[in-house]
């Protein structure tokens, strides 16, 4: 009799290569994975390249809530119970290879090969944890150390191999949008972070090591880093102001004043 061979699956030569319900697709800088409002109908797996996910309110703003690298997952909404529409655009931040999946062939996979869901879950999780520690970052941490950490994230800190120092080009209005502040902020922060010698920054940000000071031991330069001190014509300014506000509140507090002790002396 034959010799039983078990069915062995590798989900690394699954995703690395095209095939039934598969294929690979180039995306250009800027190019769409997917957009908002579309059919959910495949998940994409990120092979080469970084994009990002972002979402439009129904007045136009628009908001960036994370970015992706190689080895990321994105629209794993299509294999929920009922398909409906995306809930976020998808779109390239540099040249991109990505191995998109149908759904059918998706949940097919995820069903039957257990290699491929033990690493689908292993993603998701992931995806959870980091979904949460941005939440607690956004609730307590300044913007400065804020920002730091998003350069680290994009720069791979903490993940096996070699950090990608240099990162993909990515505007300060992006990186605005990500930690919820205005893009002078990050102008400001950035400019900081470059004096200081923790990143390269000419287009093209070139994260150093050094940067985690900011994220793990809160070093921050001066008691409010948050804000920048201000200029000696904003304080005069800010002076008069004040002194105007005070005069303001004398004038009304002494009619009052008045009406007080015409009722003191009657007894009304």
């Amino acid at each position: 009799m034959p010799e039983f061979k078990p069915h062995s699956f590798d989900p690394v030569a699954f995703l690395a290569a095209a095939g039934i319900g598969r294929k690979i697709v180039q995306i250009k800088n800027k190019g769409t994975l997917f957009a908002q409002g579309s059919a959910a109908d495949s998940v994409f797996y990120l092979q080469k390249g970084r994009a990002k996910l972002t979402v439009v309110s129904q007045k136009g703003k628009e908001a960036t809530i994370t970015l992706l690298g190689p080895g990321d997952f994105v629209g794993e909404e299509s294999i929920s119970a009922i398909a409906g529409l995306r809930l976020a655009t998808a779109t390239a931040v540099s040249a991109c290879t990505v191995l998109k999946i149908d759904r059918i062939e998706m949940i097919r996979v995820v069903h039957e090969e257990h290699a491929f869901s033990d690493l689908f879950l292993a993603f998701l999780l992931t995806r959870s944890m980091r979904t949460q520690a941005d939440l607690v970052d956004q609730l307590f941490n300044s913007s400065e150390k804020r920002l730091a950490r998003i350069l680290l994230l994009m720069a791979e800190f903490g993940k096996p191999g070699e950090p990608e120092m240099m990162l993909p080009k990515i505007s300060q209005e992006t990186l605005a949008n990500m930690i919820g502040t205005t893009r002078s902020r990050v102008s400001f922060f950035m400019n900081r972070f470059r004096k200081h010698g923790f990143l390269e920054y000419n287009g093209r940000i070139h994260v150093h090591k050094s940067l985690l000071n900011v994220v793990l031991h809160d070093q921050i330069f001066e008691p409010n880093a948050a804000k920048p001190s201000l200029l000696p014509i904003q304080q005069h300014a800010a002076s008069k102001i004040a002194k105007r506000s005070n005069a303001i509140v004398r004038g009304i507090e002494a009619p009052k004043r008045l009406v007080r002790g015409k009722r003191d002396s009657t007894g009304r």
